[in-house]
């Protein structure tokens, strides 16, 4: 029973193996709550014959049958985590833990619906398993880092909305001073302008609102050129952010590599001394 509970322990928990990385059954539960998510949204869908949908009905029961006895099998297993307390402590200390509750709201967001038809919402708290199951593996290490980049250049994306806010209120008054009284619906104020300016700032324009005198036009211009620019300067910055985070961590992992080297070359001398001594004993001189 101990190395069932072991081995499950190893499947299940990201981060019990050493090298962090998830297992097949981590790589099988996260495809199973994206297609649970797939089926749940497909489940929406009017248009869907009666077929169609007694077969989601069926995937959603097989989906909650997966995440119950993958539940359950983590409780059984919460026995191994290293910490202090018996087998049973453990298990309580992980079913009221966030990563034990979101299993749980799973649980019963996916087996809900085939209880009742009013659950949809709880069927998108699917997803906080794809987290929960990749929480303590590389995964989280990936957003740590894109965290670390954002953090080392906040000043620089501070000043860059600071700039971004201001093209913002220029579009907009440049267009409420220029268009107001032609249009009084979409640029009758700087509020109202505001909207524009956002879209057409951030090159999605809708096109629910245009400048239709010259002045208006130009300045629309000016604002269009000036959020092709604004757009790349924050993904520019983040980029090369990352790029020395990454480049951090790849030295940091070659100090560690050369220092476990250098532990081996002393263990390497402190066997070779040993050996010569027993050679020493072994054929006393004369």
């Amino acid at each position: 029973m101990g190395d069932l509970r072991k081995k499950l322990h190893d499947e299940l928990f990201v981060g019990a193996l050493p090298d962090g990385r998830l297992t097949f059954t981590n790589k099988f539960l996260v495809l199973v709550i994206l297609l649970a998510v797939g089926a749940g949204a497909l489940a929406t869908e009017p248009g869907l014959s009666r077929r169609w949908h007694e077969a989601l009905v069926l995937a959603e029961l097989a989906f909650g049958v997966i995440f119950l006895i993958e539940y359950v099998a983590r409780i059984f297993a919460a026995a191994e985590e290293p910490g202090e307390g018996g087998p049973w402590a453990k298990r309580w200390r992980f079913i009221r833990s966030p990563l034990g509750l979101i299993d749980l709201a799973v649980v019963i967001s996916t087996l809900m619906p085939v209880v009742t038809a009013d659950a949809t919402m709880l069927r998108t708290v699917r997803l906080l398993r794809v987290f929960a199951v990749m929480k303590f593996g590389r995964f989280s290490k990936a957003l740590k880092e894109v965290w670390a980049a954002v953090s080392d250049r906040a000043d620089d994306l501070i000043v860059t909305m600071a700039l971004a806010g201001v093209l913002l209120l220029f579009g907009a008054t440049a267009l409420y001073l220029t268009e107001g009284d032609l249009q009084p619906e979409e640029f009758g104020s700087i509020p109202r302008a505001l909207w524009w300016s956002v879209i057409t700032l951030t090159t999605v324009g809708y096109g629910d609102a245009a400048p239709i005198t010259a002045a208006g036009k130009v300045f629309a211009s000016m604002v269009a050129l000036s959020g092709i620019a604004l757009v790349a300067m924050p993904t520019g910055i983040i980029a090369a952010a990352f790029s020395e985070a990454m480049q951090r961590r790849r030295d940091q992992r070659i100090d560690e590599m050369k220092k476990h080297l250098e532990r081996l070359d002393e263990v390497d001398e402190a066997v070779e001394a040993k050996l010569a001594a027993l050679e020493r004993t072994r054929n006393p001189g004369p």
